[in-house]
């Protein structure tokens, strides 16, 4: 996951980005935007604002949840999975937004007011070091011949040293929670929630384990046809939900400075960013070759949520990023569908704002 600053705001339904002029026609309502700061938790930021987005559809009123609470337990998880295949696992900073959900189900949620992952002076968020000494730590353990089990109970206090202790009990809105009864509180429902993806090397209308490093909980993933992913978040979005995205943002058409991703034809172009370009056209064959050779990865997660044209009339998707207020739009950003069917790795969504036909041939 990418390592960044930056964060986001935008309510104007006319804007400019270079010579792009978009038109929004439908935004969902989200949460603002926040930055993740020098921390790969993007998974977190995302998913946990694809969360409140459903909060408020469901008319929970809006809450501001800890994305550090979530990512904190799953330290924990990584580690002792680290720990448990003998170093042949991924240990990093990154996960998924599938990851988000069971430690909801799991471990519960806290809003933000009471659980920020910034220690008294703190105002940003930097896990570098941290990550560091918590990957020292476990591979010394790996290198005992017979690891005591004292070696979990050293790591959370390393944890808590570089990200605060959570409290088992706290109030909220004048109510005493648990982390268990705030979710439950939420009445998010974990089984609600389903992971899509589309490659050819596994079958359509089945599942499967997506092979990406940071899948190291080994989430299964719905393989359906990229022109009814693309119709699942058009449907989305017209119908009042949001998607929670993963996918790769290291394409040239990809400029968090000008808010906006789109796959010209021509990427050396001096003039990608200044005026409207054609765009690759893109098919599922495109789609898998980029994936085999590595030239799409999963290198960041955002939260999806309207929907927009650009004076042509070419669709776009809004997009809310994690980077900060940065950028022509705030923190937001312009996608098109193009850059959408080539470099989208998978997409979380409500099984509700699935349309039927597709619905069925998932057995949902």
């Amino acid at each position: 996951m990418l390592i960044r600053l930056f964060i986001l705001f935008l309510f104007s339904y006319n804007i400019v980005s270079a010579q792009y002029n978009f038109t929004i026609d439908k935004k969902v309502d989200c949460t603002t935007v926040k930055s993740q700061d020098r921390t790969g938790t993007c998974w977190s930021f995302a998913t946990a604002s694809f969360i409140e987005s459903e909060l408020m559809r469901m008319g929970k009123g809006q809450h501001d949840l800890s994305e550090m609470f979530v990512v904190k337990n799953i330290y924990k998880d990584k580690a002792y999975n680290y720990v448990m295949r003998q170093g042949k696992a991924n240990f990093s900073q990154g996960s998924l937004s599938h990851d988000l959900i069971r430690v909801a189900a799991k471990h519960g949620m806290m809003p933000e007011t009471v659980y920020s992952g910034m220690l008294n002076g703190e105002q940003k968020h930097d896990h570098s070091e941290m990550e560091a000494v918590l990957k020292g730590m476990l591979d010394g353990v790996l290198k005992q011949k017979r690891p005591s089990p004292k070696w979990k109970a050293a790591f959370n206090e390393v944890v808590d040293i570089y990200i605060g202790a959570t409290p088992e009990q706290f109030n909220y809105q004048g109510k005493s929670y648990t982390p268990q009864s705030f979710a439950e509180s939420t009445a998010i429902n974990p089984d609600d929630y389903v992971s899509i993806t589309s490659y050819t090397h596994h079958p359509f209308y089945k599942k499967f384990i997506l092979e990406i490093p940071d899948n190291y909980s080994n989430g299964n993933y719905f393989n359906l046809p990229i022109h009814e992913v693309l119709a699942i978040t058009k449907n989305a979005i017209n119908q009042g939900f949001t998607i929670a995205w993963d996918g790769d943002v290291s394409e040239k058409g990809f400029s968090s400075k000008e808010g906006i991703a789109i796959l010209p034809e021509d990427a050396s172009s001096k003039d990608i960013f200044k005026k409207v370009l054609s765009e690759k056209k893109v098919d599922q064959a495109l789609r898998q070759s980029t994936f085999e050779n590595y030239s799409t990865t999963d290198d960041h997660l955002m939260h999806l949520m309207g929907t927009a044209k650009d004076q042509n009339g070419t669709s776009y998707f809004l997009i809310k990023n994690s980077w900060g207020e940065i950028g022509t739009h705030k923190g937001y950003l312009y996608m098109s569908e193009a850059y959408f069917k080539l470099k989208t790795v998978s997409i979380m969504v409500h099984k509700d704002a699935i349309p039927k036909d597709i619905a069925e041939k998932m057995a949902l």
